[in-house]
């Protein structure tokens, strides 16, 4: 009996330290790539931010599967709570071992991942919802009373709309968050619409910056993703073009043309009915000095649309 009188202030004193050092963690969410979200249709990204408001390291376990890590709470407007998703009742039912890495945030730094809600929650209707996240920093149904208190994030209004007919790419449209109206391919010219995405990159407006980038076909240019797009189903394909999109944006793969440029100056123009190149040259500041570089656009027109396929890069030195 002593010895489990001394075991129970023991547990109470990690749940104690647990509870003050996520005192000073800041746990935050928004929506990776804004849009308008339908029923059923393109999933839901939301980005999970950790950010250490404290003199020392945090440290929490990150599950290889993020499903022991994390959860998120959907309810309606009249407070009803949304079901979990299917695929997340099968993981957390299966009796395996839970694999994970140990994530040490430094004072003052952040850890950022991102995580489809729709892997999460069973939204099966349209309509407004309010999201929060949850992480648990010892893992989810930790056995330890003391150490399975999650941390809980900001929350976001969600608005599911009803199906619509896809666009013209067979996507949902995309909403352009200045104008709060739904974003259009026009008709441009191959070296407008190289302007056009160079500016979106400017302003970090990332739904114009794709809107005219053939994403299959950038994805489709390393030769072994290519073998697996060929052999994929359209819903994986989907997929496929969804996580390049994340890691394009995340400048994880070719991040020469997710850079930011300074300023930009449109060469020369050249296509025929089908194919076109635009040279461009563009600056970037590094430091104190301006580094300068010569990009070839090639681009493909489908349906009237010029949309950028492909580009090469070549390093001009600096100013």
């Amino acid at each position: 009996m002593k010895h489990r009188n001394r075991i129970i202030p023991f547990i109470l004193f990690l749940g104690l330290c647990s509870a003050l050092g996520a005192a000073e963690v800041s746990f935050n969410i928004r929506y990776f790539d804004k849009r308008i979200y339908y029923l059923k249709t393109d999933p839901i990204m939301v980005q999970i931010t950790l950010t250490n408001n404290g003199p020392a390291p945090y440290r929490f376990k990150l599950a290889e599967e993020r499903a022991f890590s994390v959860d998120f709470d959907v309810r309606t407007t009249s407070n009803r709570g949304v079901n979990a998703s299917g695929i997340l009742v099968r993981k957390r039912s299966q009796n395996s071992q839970v694999f994970f890495r140990e994530i040490s945030v430094e004072a003052g730094e952040s850890f950022s991942f991102v995580e489809d809600l729709r892997d999460y929650a069973d939204i099966n209707q349209s309509g407004s919802f309010v999201v929060q996240a949850r992480i648990y920093p010892e893992l989810y149904r930790n056995p330890d009373p003391a150490l399975a208190l999650p941390l809980e994030s900001n929350r976001l209004s969600l608005h599911i709309r009803p199906p619509v007919l896809p666009g013209p790419d067979g996507n949902p449209p995309i909403l352009d968050e200045e104008l709060n109206t739904i974003l259009v391919r026009e008709k441009l010219p191959p070296d407008e619409v190289v302007s056009y995405l160079l500016v979106a990159r400017q302003k970090e407006q990332w739904e114009k910056f794709f809107l005219y980038l053939d994403l299959p076909a950038m994805l489709s240019r390393d030769s072994a993703r290519k073998r697996q797009w060929m052999a994929e189903t359209e819903e994986g394909r989907q997929r496929m073009a969804a996580r390049y999109r994340r890691e394009l944006q995340s400048a994880v793969v070719d991040g020469d043309i997710a850079t930011i440029p300074k300023n930009f100056i449109i060469q020369h123009t050249e296509y025929n009915t089908d194919e076109g190149t635009v040279v461009v040259l563009e600056y970037f500041q590094v430091g104190n000095y301006t580094e300068k570089k010569r990009y070839t656009y090639t681009l493909n027109r489908e349906e009237d649309i010029w949309r950028i396929v492909d580009y090469s890069v070549v390093n001009l030195g600096t100013e």
